[in-house]
Order: C-alpha cells, then sequence, then structure tokens
C-alpha cells in the first residue's frame, strides 16, 4: 500500500476504532472533541496514537488504511454483507419476481 500504511493488522482500543470512525466521517477534532465530550487535546493525542501505530502519515492514509482493513464502513463502501450460501436459487428466485 502507498503512502506508508502498515501491512499489518494492529491493535486499536474501542475508543480509537471510535475516532477513526468519526475521522472518515470528516468530523474535525475538535468536532470529535465535542461529539465524544472529551477535550480537543485527547482527540489530538488518540490521532496521533493511531497514526502512528497504523504506520499513516495524515488523515487521509489513515482512512484508507481504515477501509482496507475494514475499520470502517462508508456509504455502504466495503461494508460486509452477509454471506450468500444459495446464489443460483436466489438468482433464479429474483428474475421470477421481475
Amino acid at each position: 500500500m502507498a503512502g506508508g500504511e502498515s501491512q499489518t493488522p494492529v491493535s486499536l482500543s474501542d475508543r480509537e476504532l471510535q475516532i477513526i470512525d468519526l475521522v472518515a466521517a470528516g468530523l474535525t477534532n475538535q468536532e470529535i472533541a465535542a461529539k465524544l465530550e472529551i477535550s480537543k487535546r485527547t482527540v489530538d493525542n488518540h490521532i496521533s496514537n493511531i497514526l502512528t501505530k497504523t504506520g499513516t502519515d495524515n488523515r487521509v492514509a489513515l482512512v484508507r488504511w481504515a477501509l482496507h482493513w475494514g475499520k470502517v464502513c462508508l456509504n455502504d463502501v466495503n461494508c460486509c454483507p452477509l454471506p450468500n450460501y444459495n446464489s443460483d436459487s436466489t438468482s433464479a428466485a429474483n428474475s421470477t419476481n421481475v
């Protein structure tokens, strides 16, 4: 992956995953702080730790990393659909209902 992104999965806390989700949603550090009712300085520290753990250099690279490792779901992109164990019969059923 480009941008110095980590090629191995890393261990992130629930709070760090929550912050990554909010970064991916486009919130600023100040907006994240307000939403989570914590200080901006705490968010800054979380972001710094997350960038270090993931081996990313900036927010864009972080979101790319999170999408790659399935840590975020954006507008149905990178969301895991339920497995379709019987796709042939489902396709046939869908085509008859059209």
